[in-house]
């Protein structure tokens, strides 16, 4: 979801956020210049700072004693609609239970301010059951065995009460219960990992038009009454069911051709206020949105695409419901669209297993905002909105990780879940340096695996440890370096790095360059860098190397004379600060020390000789990687008494090229460039 003012999150009491509401709503600003993700941070961050500790769902695995399979609701909520607009109506529950343990009860989130439970009953039984604490306990009919079925009817009645979850004003109607707010107008088990099919029949004037979950099964009119019955074919988590209706509330529609069969379609419904503009913008957008993102993450997965624009009291920008996103009034804005959409995959199709997970879900949307700008605009524009998200996390980083592993077991203040700097910004800044780090088409791949991945993800839950192993086995490669540094780990490298040039007298330069990071926690980020060499004369080149020490050493050959020379001049490591001077490490080559000599002849075919120098004895690994880092041979690995060596290099299994030789020798490490020439 989304903001204007990216430090509101901090803002604790109510008329901060009241003021904050009303610099949102008459800011001058166009809607077109305001990041989606920043508005979705400030309505979560600040709408309800509570903590919610009733239950604890496994780190990796979430699991619980009771699978729900089914809500099926029914609620009264006609005089909701009819002033003086009251909050209070009756309504039932009927939950289907597949039991995942040996179950004699069943606990479920019921607010007790909010909720007033009258009955349980299965089929025509009375069940006993207790509700305090907001913990509704039913004791069943007997003790059930894990995979048998059961049903339990709840018969309840929402007071007339203002609770964040249920709203209800001027003839509008609507829910918003993210991260734990379901359990205000609904009982259920509230947590992300249980997802269940919907079945919602709503009791509302006739002159009322509605929306909810999934696809309109019928709206059947009994004289100044009509009966709206949605349901949902697919699994929706409790935070993402939602409705929303209006008296003589506007309905346009529209339909999407899917790209798998364009002889079938699925409906986009609006939902909008009289006198609102932008919408017609936004009809003309969302069929290539759709389109967009489908080809990306795979084809549009549920039964409809729904928007929805809610009265004064939803003061924020979106929120992704499943197949309903509910906005601000006459926020038709292209980047909440973008944002809250991207959602329909990340946070919806596939939901978070705990709330330690919520980076896949925000993290994502962010960054898809930024693929449609560069989808729309350009690479360019793709790529300021990506700085300009890591500025946002440079100034107001908390020091915490992304993924918390606290936030599994008891779910934090909003203000720190929907943290800007670290859950927006910095997942958003992830996934970017995970493109650079793999390349667009790996990248791409791997992301269009997970969210297709049927078995594991797709209608299912995510957890960021399954999230990674899935990376690692699309790529082939093990990138759990890089996401223990920058998921699991706080902040982010401080470069101050070195270079100097030297002319070896025989018509070539070596240029020296020294990667060193002075941060203390972590002490090293391992990432792929680039550097950019410039030449006397004119011209340039840019050069890839994978810097996994601290104080790390490369040297470069050329037959040119080099004199500029630059670091990340693409500013893809775009967490970081970084600093270069030029000048020589008085360490390097001081007598009796290590050393690791120029390759000769270079460029060769397909014999070269490698001289290296250690001053005293011990284990010495000498490898050689090709331009993207990968290892391809090791000449040396083993111990070595000190002294002065020279080996040889076959390279006549290899295609021409640059290659890089390293040397680890005790703490010294130094790295040189050589070119295979056939």
């Amino acid at each position: 979801m989304y903001t204007i003012n990216q430090t509101s999150y901090i803002m604790k009491t109510f008329i901060s956020f009241f003021i904050l509401t009303f610099i949102f709503l008459t800011s001058a600003y166009s809607q077109q210049e305001i990041q989606g993700s920043k508005i979705c941070s400030d309505r979560k961050s600040s709408l309800n700072n509570v903590s919610f500790q009733e239950y604890f769902d496994s780190q990796n695995s979430p699991v619980h004693s009771f699978d729900v399979l089914q809500y099926k609701l029914n609620l009264d909520i006609y005089s909701c609609f009819i002033s003086p607009y009251t909050k209070a109506y009756k309504a039932t529950n009927e939950i289907n239970i597949k039991a995942d343990s040996v179950i004699n009860s069943v606990k479920l989130n019921a607010v007790n301010t909010s909720i007033v439970i009258d009955s349980v009953k299965m089929n025509a039984l009375t069940l006993a059951f207790t509700h305090t604490s907001n913990i509704a306990t039913v004791n069943l009919d007997r003790t059930y065995n894990p995979g048998e079925l059961f049903t339990i009817k709840i018969y309840y009645r929402h007071n007339n009460v203002t609770d964040n979850g249920f709203y209800a004003s001027g003839g509008m109607v609507f829910t918003d219960a993210e991260p734990e707010g379901a359990r205000s107008w609904f009982p259920c088990w509230d947590k992300p990992s249980d997802k269940a099919k919907t079945d919602i029949t709503l009791k509302v004037p006739s002159t009322v038009v509605l929306g909810s979950n999934g696809s309109l099964a019928d709206s059947i009119r009994t004289g100044d009454t009509i009966y709206y019955h949605w349901n949902s074919k697919d699994p929706v988590t409790t935070y993402l069911t939602t409705l929303i209706g209006k008296v003589n509330y506007n309905l346009d529609l529209l339909y999407w051709r899917k790209i798998s069969n364009p002889n079938d379609s699925i409906q986009m419904r609006f939902y909008w206020n009289t006198g609102e503009s932008g919408l017609a913008n936004i009809k003309s957008k969302m069929p290539s949105m759709v389109t967009r993102f489908s080809n990306l993450f795979g084809e549009y997965p549920f039964e409809k695409v729904g928007f929805a624009t809610a009265n004064n009291q939803f003061t924020w920008g979106g929120m992704e419901n499943q197949t309903l996103i509910i906005l601000a009034p006459n926020y038709w804005s292209e980047n909440v669209v973008a944002h809250e959409f991207a959602h329909q995959w990340f946070g919806d199709l596939i939901s978070p297993g705990t709330w330690a997970d919520i980076w896949l879900n925000e993290g994502y949307a962010t960054y898809c905002e930024a693929l449609w700008k560069e989808y729309t605009t350009g690479y360019s524009a793709y790529k300021t909105a990506i700085t300009s998200n890591a500025s946002s996390y440079m100034s107001s980083n908390p020091g915490i990780p992304v993924y918390n592993p606290s936030w599994a077991v008891i779910t934090p203040p909003q203000n720190t879940l929907f943290n800007y700097a670290i859950t927006y910004a910095k997942g958003s800044c992830v996934l970017h340096m995970l493109r650079y780090t793999l390349g667009d088409t790996m990248f791409f791949n791997a992301i269009k695996s997970y969210s297709t991945d049927t078995n594991s993800f797709k209608f299912k839950n995510s957890v960021t440890a399954d999230f990674v192993t899935k990376i690692n086995q699309v790529t082939g490669q093990d990138l759990t370096w890089f996401f223990n540094q920058w998921i699991y780990q706080p902040n982010h490298p401080l470069y101050s790095n070195s270079y100097y040039f030297t002319d070896n007298g025989n018509g070539t330069w070596d240029a020296r360059f020294t990667a060193k990071q002075t941060q203390s926690n972590p002490s090293f980020f391992q990432m792929p860098v680039e550097i950019k060499i410039g030449f006397s004369g004119g011209g340039d080149t840019t050069l890839r190397v994978m810097n996994n020490v601290n104080n790390q050493t490369f040297v470069f050959t050329f037959s040119r004379q080099p004199v500029s020379l630059a670091f990340d001049p693409n500013n893809n490591i775009v967490l970081k600060t970084a600093s270069i001077i030029n000048g020589i490490d008085e360490n390097i080559y001081s007598a009796g020390s290590f050393s690791l000599s120029q390759n000769y002849p270079n460029p060769f075919n397909p014999v070269t000789s490698i001289d290296f120098q250690i001053p005293v004895s011990g284990n010495v690994n000498l490898s050689v990687y090709d331009i993207n880092g990968k290892e391809v041979t090791r000449i040396v690995n083993g111990f070595r008494n000190k002294g002065s060596y020279e080996v040889q290099f076959d390279g006549n299994s290899l295609a021409s090229g640059v290659y890089y030789y390293r040397l680890n020798a005790g703490d010294f490490t130094d790295t040189k460039s050589m070119i295979l020439i056939k």
